[in-house]
């Protein structure tokens, strides 16, 4: 190996590029050698991962459970709030708490839900007597637990100039059904039993009563709507692999019978199944749960693996027809897996990272473990059984035989006495090319339409400002998207759109989100309740609320009786002998924690409740209310904290959910600075970071401007962009700074003709398996949709059309290749001119 230093050029540079080029002539050798390897026992690499997909595939029969838990599955995993409900849960226990209307506030427990609406115009107070008998045939149900009823009117209009709030109508009513169950498992079964039929119920009653609008819902309703996604997307997931299939097989077929390749397209397919069916068996073998989010993984691994399959039929492509097929797959290897173990490597450390502890979303972690598994069996079925089909189809072409049925091609001589069908299906691309030509594959459709069309169309001097002005464009729309990101707290996101959960959801937003949840307000420390200015306290932490609070009802019942309690011990007696006895505030004793020490009683925790007017947007606005109050339990003498049952999926729900695309962001940007001296240009991966940055914000603004939300599916798409967008462009941007030609449209031109075919062959056959999860009615799959599809066509986008423009106006810059090539002609001609001289007789011959 010979390295010409460059004036000017400093010795380390020499030794950084001479430790690139080993680096990367060792990868290649070893992929020669490896794909030489298989192509000697292809039968083994052929039967081990078969093998492999019988036996984990019946263990996915076998062990296959969903997760039921849909808490632990979307909500922060390490909340505040999780801890507040535990000190409110050890201070307030369900089965102590007997008031009617908050007996759910720190856990929901077992419980049926029911609106009722009346039809518009009609007032929902008119018809009592329908509710009432509503409501005897919940209580009459058998297998039933002791219940506590909670209320509440929405679309409410009051008296008008009433002092008191009088209300005049209303449209609709809620009522909840709490149930006992203690815990126990048996009970726990029971009340499930008792949800179940209580569903029934509603459903009979809605046939009974035509005028009323009953919409239902009870505490496993959000788990069976979550997991009702995957029974309805089952059939068309089958679609989509039907038609990858199709595209596959078509975009990998030529008119030339011996050199089209249809059924690897169609082996390269199945193999990426056989894959995800082997990793998901492993998953389940790992005592891993089924969810409706694991539902993205066949579309994340189809995305990476055909970008494999692809690459090696182009790599296959690329070499030389007059070497033996095992030479031909070894060469097809080192061209193509070198790049493609670059990006397999960055796909797993940015799932990797997703992984982590460092992921709040139990959710997410879970779908990146998986992944994992099956970008590593996804590599090693490429390399292993795809290629051993590469390596028969391969011998196939070497004997001449057809590539679809299999028989001999007959001579040309024969084909010209036989009818012109018959040369069609037999036609071996004689009559167009020679077998001698250096790239016989010229004619493949997509190629052709490269080589003879599209190149000098986009790289034309008259197309460029209009690229310009595109990208301007999509950069604007881009950052305005960016600008107006909302978290996807709201778990009707991950529901299936047509369910009794989604539907009574929105009636409860349009009817009673003029109010935000109750939210507990717990003091769990002794307080001097009788003080004047932890009394002046109070009212300034509950000002801004509507509260219900023993502590005012009290305070209102001691200055009616013109009563004086201003010391602790007749604070506490008149307060627990009778305050708490009359029959109007015997419900607060549940609000109340008492403790005897001697003969002296003390308040040891209490709680109230407070209700803030919100509009339309309660979710983000309960946020905000946790925000604003728990702060305030830092600096004020009283402690406290403050819970509501949904403050589990809300708190901090922002940062957990981007913090998994910001850590694998932040890995493959760490892992391409630390290579920069470790590839072969520098300058290629600096474009890439610059390319994957601008797809990155492209989706992540467009797909906020589609109104999608920040959920656990968003930024698991979010972090497969990153990926896809690297799968694509690293080969693009590598061979376009390696190239050697005079001008950068001539390299980019050779760059897409050499890589164009793989790119668009696999984003097609991507976005077209992406259709019928249109017609899956569920929110989940949705958004699934929008984001993968934004992410194949900003990838393909800046493929074809941004980066063949910009390339051709910023470095790399050519002319050093150019002054090479003519100094090196130069002294050829010398060379030539001084053997002339040295050999006058053999002028001819030179």
């Amino acid at each position: 190996m010979c390295f010409l230093r460059r004036p000017g050029a400093s010795a380390g540079w020499i030794w950084w590029r001479m430790l690139r080029q080993v680096i990367h002539r060792g990868l290649q050798s070893f992929f020669y050698k490896l794909g030489l390897f298989v192509s000697r026992h292809p039968v083994f690499f052929l039967t081990v991962p078969a093998v492999l997909t019988i036996i984990f595939g019946f263990s996915l029969l076998n062990r296959f459970q969903p997760d039921t838990d849909l808490e632990s599955l979307v909500a922060p995993s390490h909340s505040l709030a999780k801890i507040e409900r535990s000190l409110a849960s050890s201070l307030f226990s369900l089965d102590q708490s007997k008031s009617q209307l908050y007996s759910d506030l720190h856990t929901p427990g077992r419980y049926g839900r029911v609106i009722l609406l009346s039809k518009p115009g009609g007032n929902i107070l008119h018809q009592a007597d329908v509710i009432l008998q509503i409501h005897r045939a919940v209580l009459e149900m058998k297998d039933g637990r002791s219940s506590f009823i909670g209320h509440q009117l929405g679309g409410v209009m009051e008296v008008p100039n009433s002092k008191d709030q009088r209300v005049k109508s209303a449209r609709a009513i809620q009522i909840t059904y709490y149930l006992q169950t203690y815990g126990s498992v048996t009970q726990d079964l029971i009340g499930e039993k008792w949800e179940s039929e209580f569903c029934k119920l509603m459903h009979k009653m809605q046939l009974d009563h035509q005028d009323l609008q009953l919409y239902s819902l009870a505490s496993f309703s959000l788990w069976k709507d979550f997991h009702q996604t995957s029974l309805l997307a089952r059939g068309k997931i089958l679609v989509s692999l039907m038609l990858i299939l199709l595209t596959a097989t078509l975009s990998s077929s030529m008119k030339d019978c011996l050199r089209s390749k249809p059924f690897l397209g169609l082996l390269g397919v199945l193999t990426i199944c056989i894959s995800s069916v082997t990793a998901a068996g492993i998953f389940f073998i790992t005592d891993g749960k089924y969810n409706s989010t694991l539902l993205g993984i066949p579309f994340f691994a189809m995305g990476h693996g055909t970008k494999g399959v692809f690459e090696l039929l182009s790599g296959w492509r690329r070499t030389r027809e007059n070497l033996p097929f095992k030479d031909r797959v070894a060469d097809a290897y080192s061209d193509v897996m070198v790049s493609y173990t670059m990006t397999s490597s960055l796909y797993f450390i940015a799932f990797g990272m997703g992984a982590s502890p460092f992921t709040n979303i139990e959710a997410v972690k879970v779908f990146c473990q998986n992944m994992c598994v099956s970008i590593l069996l996804n590599y090693f079925f490429i390399f292993s059984f795809f290629g051993s089909c590469l390596v028969f189809a391969g011998q196939l072409e070497q004997n001449r035989y057809h590539s679809i049925f299999c028989c001999k091609i007959p001579s040309a001589e024969y084909l010209d006495r036989k009818p012109v069908w018959f040369q069609t299906m037999m036609n071996d691309g004689h009559q167009h090319t020679s077998h001698h030509e250096t790239d016989p594959y010229q004619h493949h459709f997509i190629q052709h339409f490269l080589r003879e069309h599209y190149n000098e169309w986009i790289t034309n001097i008259y197309v460029k400002p209009f690229v310009v002005i595109l990208y301007l464009i999509y950069a604007s729309f881009s950052f305005m998207g960016c600008l107006q990101i909302n978290d996807g707290a709201n778990i009707i996101n991950l529901l299936a759109s047509e369910s009794p959960s989604v539907s009574y959801a929105l009636i409860q937003q349009k009817y009673f989100s003029n109010y935000s949840p109750v939210i507990g307000f717990y003091i769990y420390e002794p307080l001097e309740y009788w003080n004047g200015t932890v009394q002046e306290d109070l009212k300034t932490l509950s000002q801004g609320f509507n509260t219900v609070s023993w502590i005012e009802q009290y305070y209102q019942y001691l200055r009616a009786g013109n009563i004086s309690a201003t010391n602790k011990s007749d604070f506490i007696s008149i307060l627990q002998n009778s305050f708490l006895k009359k029959p109007e505030f015997q419900h607060f004793k549940n609000d109340i924690i008492f403790s005897k020490t001697g003969d002296e009683n003390n308040i040891i925790a209490s709680r109230l409740y407070l209700v803030a007017r919100t509009s339309e947007n309660t979710q983000r606005e309960a946020v905000e209310l946790l925000e604003k109050l728990r702060p305030l339990s830092l600096i004020q003498s009283i402690k406290f904290i403050v819970f509501n049952p949904t403050f589990v999926f809300m708190d901090h729900y922002s940062l957990s959910v981007t913090m998994p695309v910001l850590i694998s962001g932040f890995g493959i940007l760490l892992m391409l600075i630390l290579t920069f001296f470790l590839v072969i240009h520098p300058l290629g991966n600096f474009w890439l970071i610059l390319s994957v940055t601008s797809i990155e914000l492209g989706v992540l603004g467009l797909m906020t401007l589609w109104n999608v939300d920040m959920d656990c599916i968003s930024i698991l798409c979010l972090i497969y962009t990153l990926n896809f967008a690297i799968d694509h462009c690293a080969p693009l941007l590598y061979t376009f700074v390696l190239a050697t030609e005079h001008t950068r449209t001539q390299c980019i031109k050779n760059s897409l003709q050499e890589h164009g075919t793989a790119i668009l062959q696999n984003v097609s056959s991507f976005l077209i398996g992406l259709i019928p999860l249109l017609f899956v009615p569920s929110n989940l799959t949705f958004t699934l949709f929008k984001c993968l599809l934004l992410a194949g066509s900003c990838t393909l986008l800046h493929c074809f059309v941004i980066l063949p423009v910009f390339l051709t106006f910023f470095p790399p810059s050519k002319k050093h290749h150019k002054k090479k090539k003519r100094a090196k002609r130069k002294e050829r001609e010398e060379i030539e001119c001084i053997e002339i001289q040295e050999n006058p007789d053999h002028v001819t011959a030179v």
